[in-house]
C-alpha cells in the first residue's frame, strides 16, 4: 500500500511540475552591444500574462516597450528580425487609441539615473502557450515572440509605434 501510494504522489508530482512549467516563460533582455543587461519573467494569468522586468544599463528617460511578433534579437545591432508588435484582431497601435491597443502594446518604461527599471505589470489578451487550439496572440507561437525596448517614449497614439524611435534592447520570449 505504501509503494502504491508513494507511486501516486510521484506521478502527481510530476504532472504538477510539467503543467507549471507552462506556465511561465523567461526572456533575456540583450542591449545593442548583444550585452545581457536584464531579464523578464512571465507567468500564465487567467487572461493574460504577468510581467515581471528587471533592467539595468537603459539610458534615463521614459523608453517604448512592446512585445514583437518574432522571438529573433540575433541582429542585436537593430533588432529588426524581431518584425513588428503583436497585433491581435486588426487593432491599431496605442493604449490610448480608440482603435487599439494592439496585443503587444505596453505602458512605457521610465528609467532613472541609476539605468535600472524593476516592476510588474499586467498584459491582457496573451498567452503562453497555446493549449486550446484556438487562442490568440500566442507567445510561444512557431516562430516566438521577443520584447523590444525603444529609444524615445511611446506617445500610445502615432502609428505605427508611437513615435518610440529606435530599438535600444530586446529580449526573446523562451520557456523557463
Amino acid at each position: 500500500m505504501r509503494i502504491l501510494f508513494f507511486t501516486f504522489f510521484l506521478i502527481a508530482l510530476c504532472l504538477s511540475s510539467a503543467y507549471a512549467k507552462e506556465d511561465m516563460a523567461l526572456a533575456t533582455v540583450i542591449n545593442n552591444k548583444g550585452e545581457t543587461i536584464g531579464s523578464v519573467h512571465i507567468v500564465q494569468a487567467t487572461k493574460g500574462v504577468l510581467l515581471d522586468v528587471n533592467i539595468n544599463g537603459l539610458p534615463t528617460g521614459t523608453h517604448g516597450f512592446h512585445i514583437h511578433s518574432v522571438g529573433d534579437c540575433s541582429d542585436h545591432e537593430h533588432f529588426k528580425a524581431a518584425a513588428g508588435h503583436i497585433k491581435g484582431d486588426g487593432t491599431a497601435h496605442g493604449l490610448m487609441n480608440p482603435n487599439g491597443p494592439e496585443a503587444g502594446d505596453l505602458p512605457n518604461l521610465i528609467v532613472g539615473e541609476s539605468g535600472t527599471v524593476a516592476l510588474e505589470l499586467y498584459a491582457p489578451d496573451l498567452v503562453i502557450y497555446d493549449r486550446t487550439g484556438h487562442a490568440k496572440n500566442i507567445l510561444m507561437d512557431d516562430d516566438g515572440s521577443a520584447f523590444m525596448i525603444h529609444a524615445d517614449p511611446d506617445d500610445h497614439m502615432t502609428q505605427p509605434i508611437g513615435g518610440a524611435g529606435a530599438r535600444i534592447a530586446c529580449g526573446v520570449i523562451k520557456e523557463q
